[in-house]
């Protein structure tokens, strides 16, 4: 399993519940360009003691991903810009990262032929209001396109602000 955006919030808690599980994946991959935070994590779940591997790298390259994605069975697609705000002030990072990183993932999934791809997504799709909306909605729609050509089954889950998440709305309502 390959978990792109791996020490995002949901990365890191999929990450620990497929270990949690009784038989876990043989490997469990975690990508994502933040060193500090994947050193962080491997304090906590040691690729030693786990079958666990820590890569670092950004969705919005592809020869990255597609070599890290070789011999993967599944991905999980977490990485994204979501802070809504930042999003706003710089809406073509968020297009680099949300939209041409899905891309690549999409392309680096054909390429190795792996077997499935879910993506995370968001209520804010829906409707979008924003660039992070509007560039989840993309996301969905590529990942339904691409799921209708070749082996590779693509597919999207939709949630909503996840409490105690890196930018939850929970401690604004708190405050």
């Amino acid at each position: 399993v390959l978990i792109t955006g791996g020490t995002g919030s949901f990365g890191r808690a999929f990450a620990e519940y497929l270990l949690g599980r009784p038989q876990p994946p043989a490997r469990i991959t975690i990508f994502s360009r933040d060193e500090q935070k994947q050193h962080q994590m491997a304090l906590d779940l040691p690729p030693g003691r786990y079958p666990i591997r820590y890569c670092l790298g950004d969705v919005r390259d592809l020869e990255r991903l597609s070599d890290v994605s070789q011999s993967v069975d599944v991905v999980v697609h977490a990485a994204a810009m979501k802070h809504v705000p930042a999003a706003e002030a710089n809406p073509i990072e968020c297009v680099r990262t949300n939209i041409l990183g899905s891309h690549n993932v999409v392309l680096a999934a054909q390429r190795n032929g792996i077997a499935r791809v879910v993506a995370l997504s968001t209520d804010k799709a829906a409707l979008p209001a924003n660039a992070y909306g509007a560039s989840k909605l993309l996301l969905e729609r590529m990942f339904l396109q691409a799921d209708l050509h070749g082996s590779t089954r693509f597919s999207v889950v939709r949630y909503a602000n996840v409490f105690g998440s890196k930018g939850s709305v929970v401690p604004l309502f708190l405050r």
